[in-house]
C-alpha cells in the first residue's frame, strides 16, 4: 500500500462518523484528496527546466449540509488534507512558494455531495495579494505547514557525504571535493550541480565515462531519491533525506 493510500484510509476512518449521518449522497474525505491531487496538478506551471510551482493555498467549497459535517471535524482534517498535499508535491517534484493551507468553506449554491475546489499561490499570509475569501463561518483553516526540506547526501562505501555546495566534484586527484580511490575514475570524473532543489550528475569528459541508474551520461543527467551513480568499479547512491531541526540529514 502505498503513502498517500495509507493517509487517505486514515482520514475516511477518523471522519467516518462525521460524514457517515444525513443524506447518502455526500462528500467523503478520500473524494477531497483526490480533488486536491488533481487540482495541483492541473495549476502547476513550469517555470524553468525542472522547476513547476504549485498552487499552495486551497479553499474547499461545500453545499451548506456537507460544510456543517465538515465543520464538526475541522482542523484535523484539513490538517491530515495538508499532508495529501505535501506527500503529492513530493512526488511530482513540483515547488511551493510558502505553507501549504487548507480551508473548508460554504457555497449555498453547490448540492449535497458536490464540492469544488479553488487554489492559489501565496509566498505567505504577509505578502499575499489575492482577493480576500467570501465569507464564511467559523471553520478554522489547517495550520500552515512547510514541506520538510530535503538534503542531498552521496553514499559511497559506507560514508555519507552531504552536498551543501552547489558544485561539488568528484574524482581521484586530491583537488577533488570528493576523493574516490579507484584506478577507474579519473583525475576530475563527475561534477554534482545543484540549483532550486533540482541535482544533476556532470560527467567531466572522464575516461571511463559515468553512468547513472546504468545509463551512460551524455552531458547531464538529473538526479532523482535512490539513483545509483557508478564510476569505474564504484557505486554510489543519491539520496535526498529530511533535514534536522539543526539542518543536517
Amino acid at each position: 500500500m502505498g503513502l498517500l493510500d495509507k493517509v487517505e484510509r486514515g482520514i475516511e476512518k477518523a471522519v467516518r462518523n462525521v460524514f457517515s449521518t444525513g443524506s447518502r449522497a455526500r462528500v467523503e474525505p478520500v473524494e477531497i484528496a483526490s480533488k486536491l491531487r488533481r487540482e495541483l496538478d492541473n495549476q502547476s506551471i513550469t517555470i524553468a527546466a525542472g522547476r513547476t510551482l504549485a498552487p499552495n493555498v486551497f479553499d474547499v467549497l461545500l453545499s451548506g449540509d456537507d460544510f456543517a459535517r465538515a465543520q464538526e471535524w475541522g482542523t484535523p482534517l484539513a490538517e491530515e488534507l495538508c499532508d495529501v498535499v505535501i506527500q503529492h508535491v513530493r512526488s511530482q517534484g513540483y515547488t511551493l512558494q510558502g505553507p501549504v493551507r487548507i480551508s473548508f468553506r460554504r457555497n449555498d449554491e453547490e448540492r449535497t455531495g458536490h464540492f469544488e475546489i479553488t487554489s492559489r499561490t501565496e509566498k505567505s499570509s504577509d505578502n499575499a495579494r489575492s482577493a480576500p475569501p467570501p465569507p464564511r463561518a467559523n471553520v478554522p483553516a489547517a495550520p500552515a505547514r512547510q514541506p520538510t526540506r530535503l538534503q542531498p547526501v552521496l553514499d559511497i562505501g559506507g560514508q555519507r557525504y552531504s552536498l551543501n555546495a552547489q558544485s561539488v566534484v568528484l574524482g581521484r586527484s586530491s583537488e577533488a571535493d570528493i576523493l574516490v580511490d579507484d584506478t577507474g575514475v579519473s583525475r576530475k570524473h563527475l561534477e554534482v550541480r545543484t540549483q532550486n532543489g533540482t541535482t544533476w550528475a556532470v560527467d567531466l569528459g572522464s575516461t571511463n565515462g559515468s553512468y547513472v541508474n546504468g545509463h551512460k551520461v551524455d552531458g547531464s543527467v538529473e538526479l532523482t531519491d535512490g539513483s545509483t551513480i557508478t564510476m569505474g568499479r564504484t557505486k554510489i547512491i543519491f539520496r535526498l533525506l529530511p533535514q534536522t531541526p539543526g539542518g543536517h540529514a
